[in-house]
């Protein structure tokens, strides 16, 4: 049995597998499908191994040893590894506070495969602060004929950012919108996107590895770069950003990092028995 919880932020949803001390070891691929199937398993966009730094040998872990206490060990639904997940660190938060005694008037750090993140909690809010965004500049993406311009933006995690003139022009994306591979070899995490009002924005997203998903925490993030540079904006301005789960909202400040701000909720929790 494998004992597991589950949770989501803006219904982006997780399972959880606590393994503070490293003896269940990293869940293997087939376990990761098995764990995410909406129909045979307990259906999730992701599972995320909670370990300590100091249990794994994650060169990340490694490396965040003495600044964070805590790693997110993370993989998409298909048993993919990836660097991080923003509504899913989130979630993570919230099991560190509510489940492992962590302060929540204390900013806490959880190393990721994308640096070390640091999360301040104000109720049921959760802050995340993402990082420095790096700007690549454009390239193209397609659903079927139609093709559009998208913004590379990477939050530690590659995404192409298309501005839209519906979130329907993109179809159902049953399947990876088609992009550049050169550009982006490892995959990439693909918005549309369509202006809501002033700083305000909408999007849909279909993530490598995970397919179209209710949420995209560094999606929101990039997606939020692309519009404040498209208005000529930059950095000092925060956006509303509607995904299909619910708001985040988005500031890039004048020291160039993006804090995303949104909800985590844990949801259910019990025992995983393989195969029944």
């Amino acid at each position: 049995m494998t004992r597991f919880l589950k949770g989501h932020g803006t219904e982006n949803d997780f399972v959880l597998l606590p393994d503070a001390d490293g003896a269940a070891g990293e869940p293997g691929p087939e376990l990761v499908r098995a764990l995410c199937d909406r129909h045979a398993g307990l259906g999730a966009d992701g599972v995320i191994r909670v370990v300590r730094t100091d249990a794994t040998d994650d060169p990340a872990a490694v490396a965040a040893r003495g600044e964070a206490r805590w790693f997110m060990d993370y993989r998409n639904s298909d048993g993919s590894l990836s660097e991080m997940c923003g509504n899913g660190v989130r979630v993570l938060g919230r099991y560190l506070v509510d489940r492992e005694g962590e302060d929540p008037a204390t900013p806490l750090p959880v190393a990721t495969r994308a640096g070390v993140k640091w999360l301040a909690f104000d109720g049921d809010l959760i802050t995340v602060d993402m990082g420095r965004p790096r700007v690549e500049g454009t390239t193209t993406v397609a659903v079927g004929e139609r093709r559009w311009e998208a913004r590379h933006v990477d939050m530690g995690n590659p995404h192409a950012v298309a501005f839209v003139d519906d979130l329907a022009d993109a179809g159902p994306l049953l399947d990876e919108p088609a992009y550049d591979a050169a550009v982006y070899p490892h995959g990439v995490n693909i918005e549309f996107v369509v202006r809501r009002g002033e700083h305000h924005v909408a999007m849909r997203v279909h993530e490598r590895g995970s397919g179209e998903t209710r949420s995209c925490g560094t999606g929101a993030c990039a997606v939020m770069v692309a519009a404040a540079l498209a208005d000529g904006l930059g950095r000092g301005s925060a956006y509303d950003v509607d995904v299909p789960g619910g708001r985040l909202r988005i500031a890039w400040t004048e020291d160039d990092r993006v804090l995303m701000t949104g909800p985590a909720v844990l949801v259910a929790e019990g025992n995983w028995v393989a195969g029944r």
